[in-house]
């Protein structure tokens, strides 16, 4: 296995790169020598993605590919290794949010979020782990799960599940992957500053559940700033780190899962029962909650996270 240190030189993948967290690993990658292939569904958020990378002076190969399908999966696989030459580092970060009461959660929107966060981990994983394994460094891969992924959230059921299935995943590739070279970090951030609250899709009293959500991932005292979590990540990925607890709040609220799991279960059914209410099972971007429920006290609140969202390639493109 290559050293702790340095990766210069190395080829790094990040699913999810288009934009947010993953924008901001993909140029923690570069900044640390990385030439690196970000990875995303839309073509275009991906060449803004690239713009923004190069300016900065990374090399970046952007690959339009959706982690949930597995013949893309590998085809991105394929298209990296005959640009690079190789995989030495690959961050599954591809995510998607449901925020919605259960009764307003279809079985799709659970069919969605693991196929997009445990098989889109697993998929690119699985496909890169011959080149891999090959790495002349020794392979890294880090995994993105969440808070939801160690305790349940109330309102983000689908969400949390998938999260939970990717932490597992993360521990079992460490286990099985440990004695062959490749080092697995298992990631699990807290609430980060990335705009991600315009893409997150709401259900139920759709506007009400985007007030909420989009005030939290927005404040300081509760939301983490994105650059400074990629910085960690990365750093973590750089000396083969285990475990990653982004925050204060993820490492206590782990904890007390952990030490007193009922009493953390009373405290999320006590939150479930003064949240928002309703059954329409219809989706709608936090972008169009936002413009079809004006709120200046709400614009107050999340200006953080709507400056992230301009920095971090989280607006929408238009078209001509």
């Amino acid at each position: 296995m290559g050293g702790t240190g340095d990766m210069g030189g190395l080829t790094a993948v990040v699913t999810g790169g288009s934009r947010g967290l993953g924008l901001l690993i993909a140029r923690e990658l570069g900044r640390a020598g990385c030439s690196v292939s970000v990875w995303g569904r839309d073509p275009r958020s991906l060449e803004a993605a690239a713009r923004q990378l190069r300016a900065e002076g990374v090399e970046v190969l952007p690959v339009a590919c959706d982690v949930r399908d597995e013949d893309e999966v590998r085809e991105a696989v394929v298209r990296v290794e005959g640009e690079f030459g190789g995989i030495d580092v690959m961050i599954a970060n591809a995510g998607v949010i449901q925020v919605a009461p259960l009764e307003a959660q279809r079985t799709e929107d659970f069919r969605d979020a693991m196929d997009t966060m445990f098989y889109g981990a697993l998929y690119p994983v699985l496909h890169a782990l011959p080149l891999l394994r090959r790495s002349p460094a020794g392979g890294r891969i880090a995994v993105i799960s969440s808070i939801g992924g160690r305790v349940p959230v109330p309102h983000l059921l689908p969400y949390t599940c998938a999260k939970f299935a990717a932490g597992a995943l993360s521990e079992g590739l460490r286990a099985e992957l440990g004695p062959q070279g490749v080092s697995v970090t298992s990631v699990f951030p807290g609430l980060m500053r990335t705009g991600s609250h315009l893409h997150a899709r709401f259900g139920g009293p759709s506007r009400r559940e985007y007030g909420w959500f989009s005030a939290l991932a927005s404040m300081p005292l509760l939301s983490m700033d994105a650059e400074r979590a990629a910085a960690r990540i990365v750093r973590a990925v750089r000396r083969r780190r285990t475990l990653l607890m982004l925050t204060p709040w993820t490492r206590a609220a782990s904890m007390a899962h952990g030490v007193a799991p009922a009493t953390v279960s009373r405290v999320s059914a006590l939150a479930a029962r003064v949240m928002p209410r309703g059954t329409d099972p219809h989706k709608e971007e936090g972008a169009e909650a936002a413009a079809a429920s004006p709120s200046r006290l709400r614009d107050r609140l999340t200006v953080l996270g709507d400056r992230a969202a301009d920095r971090y390639n989280q607006r929408r493109l238009r078209t001509r």
